[in-house]
């Protein structure tokens, strides 16, 4: 790496073209190995240079074992009762409607064997149809919606099925580089039996033109398990005159799992 790759990381500058064109790098290197025989991967480099605050964030040290206990004494509660059903609709939280286009989000929670995962806590954050966060550290200059505030959650039923009720989310600007976008995303979370066991991942929607820009997106160099995160449109699932449905399942394990977030990860 040059000193002036790393010079623009440390300042998070750059030209979409630079980044565009580092992104295509690492990918033809990643066919180079495939070509050659190496396996597939999955997850993302974890210093990958055109993401460029992970390569201040990365880490640099092997994981190791600790006593799960322990962690569990100072992990965060979320919340203090049991999960009702009205949770999953993110657009009746307010006294009001929120503004944007309203969409059904279903998918599976599948182990890699297929199989259902059930009763299993699933949770979304996101963005609003302006691609603002009600979040302090988001200033972005995008309107606020005061019917929307991006957060609900749900219990997987007997067959592995989740269900929200939700307002497409809009792209926003970060600070990766100059010009930077992020593509319309909802962020998911799935917490397993316990707090330690919790994983983190991000759904996109079909078609977006930003996903070649896109650091992130692309830090998953192979093709087919990017291609995973993209969820399908599900006529289907549409509900009549009210909101479109969009299918997306979640592998848990395997060959074809879901990638996830690394800790720290929540652009």
């Amino acid at each position: 790496m040059s000193t002036e790759t790393v010079n623009l990381s440390d300042r998070g500058e750059g030209s979409q073209d630079q980044i565009s064109g580092e992104i295509q790098a690492k990918h033809a290197e990643y066919r180079q190995k495939l070509d050659a025989g190496a396996s597939p991967s999955v997850q993302p480099d974890l210093d990958f240079a055109p993401y460029r605050s992970s390569i201040l964030r990365h880490p640099t040290k092997n994981l190791r074992h600790v006593d799960p206990e322990e962690i569990e004494l100072a992990s965060p509660a979320f919340g203090h009762t049991d999960v009702a059903e009205l949770e999953s609709n993110l657009t009746i939280v307010h006294s009001g409607e929120p503004l944007g286009e309203r969409m059904v989000v279903q998918g599976r929670l599948l182990d890699g064997e297929g199989r259902p995962v059930r009763n299993q806590l699933v949770e979304v954050w996101q963005a609003n149809a302006a691609g603002r966060y009600i979040h302090k550290r988001d200033q972005h200059p995008a309107p606020i919606d005061p019917n929307f505030t991006g957060a609900g959650r749900c219990l997987t039923d007997d067959d592995g099925w989740y269900r929200f009720l939700t307002i497409k989310p809009g792209a926003y600007p970060w600070k990766n580089h100059r010009n930077a976008w992020r593509p319309a995303h909802i962020h998911f979370s799935v917490f397993g039996t316990a707090f330690t066991q919790r994983i983190v991942t991000q759904m996109y929607f079909p078609g977006d033109p930003l996903f070649p820009l896109d650091p992130i997106y692309n830090s998953i160099v192979d093709q087919d398990a990017r291609d995973r995160l993209v969820a399908n449109f599900d006529h289907n699932l549409t509900s009549p005159e009210w909101a479109l449905g969009y299918r997306w399942d979640i592998v848990l394990t395997g060959s074809k799992s879901t990638w996830v977030e690394p800790e720290g990860d929540e652009a």
